[in-house]
């Protein structure tokens, strides 16, 4: 286990605590990139797992108004950022870890 963190090439602050989870993107080579999302977390695991939620409008012609409609990621939550429920968290597409998890948390905002 490495005591510094690494450079992930997001202008985010790094966690202060260290964590050996292989799937850090800061203690460990998981490379991220690609998608960048914020939402709060609904739900959370025994198994590092959380899961976000955020609300987008979607547009019906027939009725020419928006609705309400609700995007639900499945992410991993690193030990060194340990976010819980109700927080406001940034994520990052990485390779997938899992069949369902292909995001990581980076940051709390």
């Amino acid at each position: 286990m490495k005591n510094e963190t690494m450079n992930i090439g997001i202008d985010v602050l790094a966690p202060k605590t260290t964590c050996a989870d292989s799937h850090c993107p800061f203690h460990n080579k998981m490379s991220v990139r690609g998608r960048i999302f914020t939402g709060m977390i609904v739900s959370k695991d025994a198994n590092k797992t959380a899961i976000i939620e955020w609300s987008r409008p979607f547009y019906l012609r027939k009725y020419e108004r928006y609705e309400k409609r609700k995007t639900r990621l499945k992410v991993h939550n690193p030990p060194c950022i340990n976010a819980n429920l109700n927080e406001n968290v940034k994520v990052i597409e990485c390779r997938p870890i899992s069949k369902t998890k292909k995001f990581v948390i980076i940051s709390k905002l």
